[in-house]
């Protein structure tokens, strides 16, 4: 099973919009994804974790993945973010998902109980024999405390047909690479990390499953394009233009910096759900300064 080639440039881990009172608010999902949708990006991620899943009941989590389906209708690739640190309760939700309208599997690598290489091998093992789409997997091991090594994410890309690519936020240049250079043909590697989108593409990445895309979906994604078509200082331009802003979404915490920024836009209002809070007053006036004086130096 290969992956569809759609996925592939700028993808997008969306938030999820709470009302005041706490509960989910649907019209703002549909509006960022139009948002999203209109800035011109290539594939949405809903479910991951900017999306706050872990806060999401099993029938909320079913209620924005049929709100993003039904919004999106067809025109990107929409993924899932679908994983855990129990690899039975992985299987046996797999096995009870509908799968209409989901072209592939964001899969993080088990958090908390911290499996080695060979847990980890064989946790993928067993959702790649059970997965009816292509599956991402998702090192972050800030997150998790566990990383998934170069050596075992080319083993597991060698091995099994429907694990069709990783997203790569270890932010380890030197791992990255070694996975560059020695996975199979077909297999692609994005960056989990806006900042480190440049370069990784620079050394033959194939996109990007970025936060700050939420907020700048066109200039984000033109960055993307700039890189797959080779144009390195247009590419450079929107990357330093960008940087302040990304800097500032990830210093008090994801997703806290980018609902901020949002809520500055308009998109969204700027609420979470407990243990994530709001972004601190100082990063909040930063990110309003930023954003009133961001202009497109494309443009």
């Amino acid at each position: 099973m290969k992956m569809n080639p759609k996925i592939d440039g700028t993808g997008v881990a969306i938030v999820t919009p709470f009302h005041n009172y706490g509960s989910i608010d649907f019209g703002s999902l549909e509006k960022l994804l139009i948002h999203i949708i209109e800035g011109g990006v290539d594939f949405i991620v809903s479910l991951g974790t900017t999306s706050e899943a872990p806060t999401l009941t099993a029938d909320e989590q079913d209620a924005v993945m049929e709100m993003v389906k039904e919004t999106v209708a067809g025109r990107i690739p929409v993924v899932m973010g679908l994983g855990g640190n129990s690899t039975r309760s992985i299987v046996s939700k797999l096995k009870k998902t509908n799968f209409e309208g989901v072209d592939a599997i964001l899969s993080v690598a088990p958090y908390y109980n911290k499996p080695n290489q060979k847990g980890l091998y064989q946790h993928f093992k067993a959702i790649a024999a059970s997965c009816p789409v292509p599956i991402i997997l998702y090192n972050v091991p800030g997150r998790t405390s566990s990383n998934i090594s170069a050596e075992t994410t080319i083993q597991l890309a060698h091995e099994f047909d429907n694990i069709s690519a990783i997203k790569e936020a270890s932010g380890d240049m030197s791992q990255i690479m070694k996975i560059l250079r020695n996975k199979p043909e077909g297999f692609k590697v994005f960056s989990g990390d806006d900042m480190l989108t440049y370069p990784m593409m620079t050394l033959g990445a194939d996109g990007v499953i970025s936060v700050i895309a939420n907020a700048y979906a066109y200039e984000f994604s033109q960055m993307v394009r700039h890189l797959k078509a080779g144009e390195y200082d247009q590419a450079l331009q929107l990357h330093y233009s960008l940087l302040p802003i990304t800097d500032q979404l990830f210093a008090d915490g994801n997703p806290g910096g980018i609902k901020a920024a949002l809520d500055i836009m308009g998109i969204l209002k700027n609420n979470l759900r407990l243990p994530m809070v709001k972004v601190n007053k100082q990063v909040n006036l930063a990110l309003n300064k930023l954003i009133a004086d961001y202009k497109n130096p494309l443009s």
